[in-house]
């Protein structure tokens, strides 16, 4: 008896491409939006509409934000590379991290854990100091910015598509209030980055922990390929290699 692998998404026939159970050609293009889709292929259930506007919001949040790593090592890589749009654009998304754009992850997962041991009625500020305190010196994710300094401006704009639509659940709620009560703890006021909203806000849609990153990497995608399209339109990348070589010093090695 041949092997059966089973699956909920796309599946063909000679004749037909079904997918999540709907005719592909029929039900689903020129019907469906890219950002309904995603969110409906990850949790096989269709967004509403003030879903799928909180879920596109937090994509174009995070879609491009200058000339960051990732965005600067997909152009080098096409630099070096110009056969490969494939490896650019892999090479950025690889740079996906702790420092940029893994923060949506690492702060949706740090909200869930405090978020999964309070019972209701909930103190958000009390919950809030009592995270922060147990945290000590250990870097809150989501808090601070290497730019926006007095305020990211995707996270009041997050906050109130997610107050418009009713979906303001416990992450961001928590999120805000660590926003609120951490200049008592840490004795100075530090912003809440963008990426950590669009962390709590893909929480609260109720999108898995595990893939959080891999949507904020969905909309850097898109991002990188703007970065491609302007690069071939008004190159950069081979001034900045210039510039790096040019400068380069050469010293002496480390002594053992």
């Amino acid at each position: 008896m041949a092997d059966l692998y089973e699956t909920a998404l796309g599946a063909s026939t000679p004749d037909t491409i079904t997918l999540l159970g709907q005719d592909l050609a029929r039900d689903v293009m020129g019907n469906v939006g890219f950002g309904e889709l995603a969110f409906w292929l990850a949790t096989q259930r269709l967004p509403t509409t003030g879903e799928t506007r909180l879920f596109e919001a937090v994509l174009a949040a995070l879609a491009d934000h200058g000339f960051t790593p990732t965005a600067i090592v997909t152009r080098l890589t096409y630099l070096s590379a110009p056969d490969s749009v494939q490896g650019a654009l892999a090479a950025g998304l690889l740079g996906g991290g702790s420092r940029f754009l893994g923060v949506t992850e690492d702060c949706g997962r740090f909200l869930h854990d405090v978020v999964s041991t309070v019972e209701p009625p909930f103190d958000w500020d009390a919950i809030a100091l009592e995270t922060l305190r147990r945290q000590g010196k250990a870097r809150i994710p989501g808090l601070g910015h290497h730019v926006h300094k007095n305020g990211d401006p995707r996270t009041p704009r997050l906050f109130q598509i997610a107050e418009e639509e009713g979906l303001v659940g416990p992450h961001l709620s928590l999120f805000a209030a660590i926003g609120r009560v951490h200049p008592q703890v840490l004795g100075k006021t530090l912003p809440l980055n963008g990426a950590g909203t669009c962390g709590a806000a893909l929480a609260d849609l109720g999108l898995p922990l595990e893939l959080l990153r891999g949507f904020a990497l969905l909309a850097r995608t898109a991002g990188l390929i703007g970065q491609l399209a302007e690069e071939l339109r008004n190159p950069v990348a081979n001034q900045i290699f210039l510039s790096v070589d040019s400068n380069t010093r050469s010293v002496a090695p480390l002594e053992e």
